[in-house]
């Protein structure tokens, strides 16, 4: 897998040359309006800033971007540009707890089950990992 580092107006993005670029920039500005780097009702990067930032196909750019238009977390004013619709972040946050559930949270539960490990005992371990964590240490 290969990647490559661009700064974005809104971060740093790895471009994982394996996955679509379009889905990329989408997961980008999703990621940045649930860490507040991109506020609900501002303004994002135009298509144009994308393509010739990343030097990709404008349409590549505006696929990613017209994702999340569909989806309602952008919106566009004509003339004007692409902005972060009201109450996107909550959308976001949601979907997210849902994948996850799905891609964490059920693996760990039946990978402890078969180890032994009983939900308390578990919950302690994620608190260690935590503290672990934010402590800076792993």
């Amino acid at each position: 897998m290969r990647y490559i580092s661009a700064q974005t107006a809104v971060g740093v993005m790895l471009i994982d040359e394996g996955r679509p670029i379009f889905l990329q920039i989408a997961e980008r500005i999703e990621s940045d309006i649930i860490d507040g780097t991109l506020a609900e009702e501002s303004q994002v990067p135009s298509t144009n800033e994308f393509a010739a930032f990343y030097r990709i196909n404008p349409a590549t750019a505006a696929k990613g971007v017209n994702r999340l238009v569909d989806d309602g977390i952008l919106y566009k004013q004509r003339g004007i540009g692409m902005f972060v619709s009201a109450g996107a972040r909550a959308v976001l946050m949601q979907r997210r707890r849902e994948q996850f559930f799905d891609q964490y949270v059920q693996p760990l539960a039946r990978e402890a089950r078969k180890l032994g490990i009983e939900p308390a005992e578990l919950a302690d371990m994620i608190r260690q990992g935590e503290h672990a964590t934010l402590g800076g240490t792993q």
